[in-house]
């Protein structure tokens, strides 16, 4: 039986997609790779793809990376422009034994050479935010704190599991920031033996953690997606509480070999789609740690 799960409420229409691609007989890199790009080519989603909010420079730079449950592989571009879908750079990457993880001109030239599709991707609603922002400052630029990676995994019908994540990072960044969703471990991680798992928030939090690799060492360890969601975001946080920080960030998601799925939050309401052969259904996590419950989309505020 295929299951897909995606981060946020923008998952939700992508997935939909992708469900029905896994139903026909996807593999599951196919069906992680076409959820992406749908959330990328909408300029509504001010934290992805075409519409992602600019840097401190007014540049649009995205990060995308792609794992293969059972090679382990994994392929990456990191802060490049005018890609438009860097998740299929790198899906492309992750078929190379080496040089798989690309960065700034490299990936862009090796988009280039692949034949990916090539854009602007400010957007005029982007580019009129950020002047809007850098004409009012009379103080340092700090970050926006946007927490909307889309993060996406799946098992197909013959167990096969795959990976991706995808995001322009944060609103004002400083240029040739990088934050974990291209970095295996910390943003992704994926292994069909053992399962799959993503992260979304504060990029430099949850790094600290490798968190999706620390939440597929729990499921190996015997633990459920959702109990291995649970305690990792838990140690994560309580370990920032102590040093007086308030890892306040961070949301995952997991997805196991045979199809459970868990998720859990540091933030009031984490919203997120699962997508199993009967439907597809938009689930809320919840920081003060309630049941995850099905929600209907028009109860979780915004497009994303």
């Amino acid at each position: 039986m295929h299951t897909i799960i995606g981060t946020w409420k923008m998952s939700y229409p992508a997935l939909q997609e992708a469900n029905a691609l896994l139903a026909a007989g996807a593999p599951a890199d196919e069906a992680v790779v076409e959820a992406i790009v749908r959330v990328e080519d909408n300029p509504n989603y001010t934290s992805v793809g075409y519409g992602g909010l600019p840097n401190r420079d007014g540049h649009v730079t995205l990060d995308a990376a792609f794992m293969d449950g059972r090679t382990l592989r994994c392929g990456a571009v990191i802060c490049v422009e005018d890609v438009r879908n860097p998740i299929r750079a790198a899906r492309l990457l992750c078929g190379r034994p080496e040089n798989c993880v690309l960065a700034g001109r490299g990936a862009e030239q090796f988009a280039r050479h692949a034949g990916l599709p090539m854009r602007d991707m400010r957007t005029e609603a982007g580019m009129r935010r950020w002047r809007e922002r850098v004409s009012g400052l009379e103080t340092p630029l700090d970050a926006y704190r946007g927490h909307d990676t889309v993060c996406v995994l799946a098992v197909d019908g013959s167990g096969r599991m795959a990976a991706g994540t995808s995001t322009s990072g944060l609103f004002m960044k400083e240029a040739g920031r990088v934050g974990d969703t291209p970095l295996i471990g910390s943003g992704f991680y994926c292994d069909m033996r053992y399962g799959a798992a993503a992260a979304t928030g504060m990029g430099e939090d949850i790094m600290r953690g490798c968190l999706s690799y620390e939440i597929v060492s729990q499921m190996r360890r015997g633990a459920s997606p959702q109990d291995a969601c649970e305690e990792a975001v838990r140690m994560l946080a309580e370990h920032m509480q102590g040093l007086g920080e308030t890892g306040d960030n961070i949301s995952v998601i997991a997805l196991s070999p045979d199809g459970r799925c868990g998720a859990a939050t540091t933030l009031a309401t984490f919203p997120f789609a699962v997508g199993r052969p009967a439907s597809t259904t938009l689930y809320a996590a919840y920081g003060d740690r309630s049941p995850v419950r099905a929600v209907a989309p028009d109860e979780v505020e915004g497009e994303c």
